[in-house]
C-alpha cells in the first residue's frame, strides 16, 4: 500500500529548476533509499516531504505530494501537524542543550500532545526503548544531552521525533558524522523501526543503502532516473546511468 504517492513534482530555488517531473510511490512500513551524486536533488526531494524547503525563500513547486492520501501542497494544510506527522532526522545529531529528558519530552509539550507528567514520563521511556537506550540512559535522563556520543545523540534525536508519534520518518543522511561502529548500530535500529514507520532515508554511502533498504531510488541532475527494488536497482538495474552509478564509474 502506498503511504507516500509524488505525482508530477517539480521545486524551483528562484529560477533554478532543482526537481523535474518526479513520480514516485513510496510503500508504506519499508525503507526507501534515495541516491545520487551531490547536487542530484536527492535532499531536496527528502525535505519536500515534510515542507521544511518553504523555509527557504524562493522556493516554488508544482505537483502533487500526497500522504495518507492527503495532498500535504494544498493551501489549508497545517505544516505543523505535517511536520509531527512526517518527523525528520538531519545529517549531525542536533540534540538540544538540555537534559536528555527534556529533549524528547520537548515535542509533546510544545504541541500538547501530554501535559501530565506520568503521561510525559510513559513517552519518554517508550521513545527511549524503542532506539535502545533507555538501558544505557535511564539514570542519566537528567543530564544534558551534549553529553552523550554521537551515536547516543542520534538515537536521541530520532527518539525525539518517535515521541509525538509520526508515521514517516526522513533520514538526512543519518550516519555521516559517525564511525563505522556506530553506522551499523543506526542502520539496525532503521531495519528495527521499520516495522512501525514508513521510512525514507537520503545517503550517499550505496553500501548503505544496499544494506539497509527495500526500495532505492536513483537521482542525477534533479531527475528520477530509476525506481525499483534495491536488489534490482545494485544488480540489474533498467537504465545505463543508474549501471554506471552503481558501479562506481561516476560519482
Amino acid at each position: 500500500m502506498s503511504k507516500i504517492e509524488i505525482k508530477n513534482f517539480n521545486l524551483w530555488y528562484t529560477d533554478f529548476h532543482a526537481l523535474k517531473n518526479i513520480n514516485i510511490n513510496i510503500e508504506e512500513k519499508r525503507i526507501t533509499a534515495m541516491i545520487g551524486p551531490s547536487g542530484c536533488g536527492k535532499s531536496t526531494l527528502l525535505r519536500s516531504l515534510n515542507r521544511i524547503n518553504d523555509t527557504i525563500e524562493g522556493v516554488r513547486v508544482s505537483g502533487e505530494i500526497k500522504i495518507g492520501g492527503k495532498n500535504i501542497y494544498e493551501d489549508k494544510i497545517d505544516t505543523e501537524a505535517l511536520r509531527r506527522n512526517v518527523g525528520m532526522v538531519f545529517q549531525r545529531p542536533n540534540p538540544f542543550p538540555i537534559s536528555v529528558y527534556e529533549n524528547v519530552a520537548f515535542g509533546l509539550r510544545v504541541n500538547r500532545i501530554a501535559s501530565e507528567k506520568s503521561v510525559i514520563d510513559e513517552r519518554v521511556q517508550k521513545s527511549l526503548e524503542a532506539v535502545l537506550l533507555w538501558d544505557d540512559i535511564k539514570d542519566e535522563l537528567k543530564s544534558s544531552a551534549l553529553e552523550l556520543t554521537l551515536e547516543q545523540q542520534q538515537r536521541l534525536c530520532i527518539a525525539r521525533v518517535i515521541a509525538v508519534a509520526p508515521q514517516v520518518i526522513l533520514l538526512d543522511e543519518p550516519c555521516s558524522s559517525l564511525d563505522p561502529v556506530a553506522t551499523q548500530k543506526i542502520e539496525e535500529l532503521m531495519i528495527r523501526l521499520k516495522d512501525n514507520y514508513t521510512i525514507v532515508i537520503v545517503t550517499h554511502n550505496m553500501q548503505q543503502a544496499a544494506r539497509v533498504s527495500h526500495d532505492t531510488a536513483f537521482m542525477l541532475l534533479g531527475e528520477l532516473i530509476e525506481f525499483d527494488l534495491t536488489e534490482k536497482i545494485f544488480t540489474n538495474p533498467s537504465q545505463k546511468h543508474t549501471e554506471d552509478y552503481v558501479s562506481g564509474k561516476f560519482g
